[in-house]
């Protein structure tokens, strides 16, 4: 064989390994941008999940809050019925009940 042939072969060979090597390069490159974005928007999730825990949290507090002052106001229409039992409530107040 003659030596020009064996160095077109080497020289094909080295380009096909140089080839095999940048591809290779390239997609590690986009793969590790692809995990970079995946890590941001597992922090975006993160911080967003702690925000709607807190926001629900906080509707849960006012909730109860609001339960108490319903039953406090209540207690007063119960006080104010047995002062005075015959004066009639408003419809208002007969509505509410009614509801729950």
């Amino acid at each position: 064989m003659n030596t020009t042939w064996i160095i077109v072969i080497v020289a094909i060979a080295v380009i096909a390994l140089l080839a095999v090597a940048i591809a290779a390069a390239g997609r590690r490159r986009r793969l590790d941008k692809r995990r970079a974005e995946a890590s941001g928007l597992r922090e975006q999730a993160h911080a967003r999940a702690r925000s709607a825990k807190q926001a629900e949290l906080a509707a849960e507090e006012q909730a109860e809050r609001a339960k108490r002052e319903r039953a406090g106001g209540e207690g007063y229409g119960a006080r104010a019925r047995e002062v005075d039992p015959g004066v009639e409530d408003s419809d208002r107040e007969r509505a509410d009940r009614a509801a729950r």
